[in-house]
């Protein structure tokens, strides 16, 4: 079984865009409005949960993909 990264990889950015080549990568990234950063080699970087949202037209922001702090409560339990 293949562990997922943050990321997208190489293969899945190309499927994506359509391109293999970083800059018509990046041109189609922009075009689409989606959000990147580029490597010092520049090559596009994705976030995979961003890919998620962006592909299930929730409008990805701040908000609503912020990690909710989860803490045990025994205070009830007796």
């Amino acid at each position: 079984m293949e562990i997922q990264t943050e990321t997208l990889a190489d293969e899945e950015l190309a499927t994506i865009t359509g391109y293999q080549l970083p800059s018509k990568q990046i041109r189609w990234l922009t075009e689409n409005h989606w959000e990147f950063v580029l490597t010092g080699a520049r090559r596009p970087i994705v976030g995979r949960m961003y890919t998620r949202m962006k592909l299930a037209g929730v409008k990805p922001v701040a908000g609503n993909v912020e990690a909710k702090v989860w803490a045990l409560d025994l205070s009830k339990v007796s």
